[in-house]
């Protein structure tokens, strides 16, 4: 996945819409289901716990479904990506102690995945005003160019590919 440079302000923008959409999608189709559903067969016993969790799951898996529906629209281009970015990094994270003990030996696909991995949590930290561990980031980026330059290997973010992690 290549990195890009997003909106920071439309991002922000769409991301809030789409979180209160969901937020309020699922409470309404939760209550709406189970309300119908308790007012067509009422219980005795006076509870409703199955008809309330059965209308939780429909309305979940209705705003999934809406969700998965809508990645194509424009309107949802910087929300799918940053979800995307952070799908490819969580890849990269179950692997790097195997990444950074490879990197320490020269390795050059795992300088790379590891290189890539702090451009990409740079580029969402960024976004989300998510500043405080920065400087600690900027240390290990340091670190792991001297790593590249020790072992002559060239970092270029563009050239990682989620296939080099399946050697790891």
């Amino acid at each position: 996945m290549k990195l890009i440079e997003i909106n920071k302000t439309r991002y922000r923008r769409h991301l809030k819409i789409v979180m209160a959409g969901c937020a309020v999608g699922l409470a309404l189709g939760s209550l709406g289901v189970s309300q119908t559903l308790i007012a067509f067969f009422p219980d005795e016993s006076g509870s409703h716990f199955y008809w309330n969790l059965l209308g939780v799951v429909v309305a979940g898996v209705t705003m999934a479904w809406f969700l998965n529906r809508s990645r194509q629209h424009d309107f949802m281009t910087e929300v799918v990506y940053v979800w995307e970015l952070k799908q490819s990094l969580n890849k990269i994270n179950r692997k790097i102690a195997k990444l950074d003990a490879a990197s320490r030996e020269g390795d050059a696909d795992a300088l790379l995945a590891m290189h890539y991995s702090y451009a990409a949590s740079r580029l969402l930290w960024q976004l989300d005003d998510n500043t405080l561990l920065m400087d600690e980031l900027l240390i290990k980026q340091a670190d792991l160019n001297n790593l590249a330059a020790q072992y002559e290997v060239t970092l270029n973010a563009d050239d990682y590919s989620e296939a080099l992690l399946a050697r790891f």
